[in-house]
């Protein structure tokens, strides 16, 4: 995205709707957007509930979505729920603060057009929204960085076993608990869990559960 592009003249605009549960946020995207030629916000919503609703009624070109929403629906599973809901006719442009592989993933997965930060330019921000309503995908370069990296770097090769322990071990389970789930001996699963920690780079339960989600390890 060049941040350059301006809407021919006479192009019907782009009608967007803003999600994010800070109403200053709100505010702000708001007068920003104001000055955003070719680009009309037809709604704004403080939830991912109220963003599902606001794009059944209206049906916007973009939904700009934030990922963390406080209670209730988040910005995650309101970009599914459009993105279905729409059969893909509204798009979805998370912009967040958050750019970890999980969150990346997770949102693309459910549908989101792109990925934005919220440190991104405002004319970034706009030739981002004009892309999106076009279907074309639109990234933050450190977000583009991350998924070609995330892309380029292959999956840790774990067994069939190991992956049923750390399935498990996701549930929260006990080394006691998996033994007895998996019909192995407490020993048997502190072997596999070394192995695992190692494949994973990682030396906690907790570290080894969030590695395995942000690589899709996980049924």
């Amino acid at each position: 995205m060049t941040g350059t592009e301006r809407p021919e003249d006479g192009a019907a605009p782009v009608r967007i709707v803003l999600c994010d549960d800070h109403a200053v946020v709100r505010a702000g995207l708001l007068a920003l957007f104001g000055s955003a030629p070719g680009i009309e916000v037809a709604g704004e919503a403080g939830g991912g509930a109220e963003a599902v609703a606001l794009a059944a009624r209206l049906r916007p070109d973009v939904v700009l979505m934030d990922l963390q929403l406080g209670g209730g629906m988040d910005g995650v599973e309101a970009t599914r729920r459009i993105t279905a809901d729409s059969g893909g006719a509204v798009h979805v442009l998370v912009l967040t603060t958050y750019d970890t592989d999980a969150d990346i993933t997770r949102a693309i997965e459910e549908g989101a057009t792109g990925y934005l930060l919220k440190a991104e330019r405002p004319e970034e921000l706009f030739a981002a929204v004009r892309d999106a309503a076009a279907g074309r995908t639109a990234l933050s370069a450190p977000v583009a960085r991350r998924v070609m990296a995330h892309l380029r770097s292959p999956r840790p090769a774990l067994t069939d076993r190991q992956l049923d322990i750390l399935a498990e071990l996701a549930r929260g389970l006990s080394n006691r608990e998996i033994a007895r789930e998996l019909f192995l001996s407490e020993a048997t699963v502190k072997t596999h869990l070394g192995r695992i920690y190692d494949k994973l780079g990682v030396d906690t339960r907790a570290g080894a559960v969030a590695v395995a989600k942000e690589q899709r390890l996980l049924p």
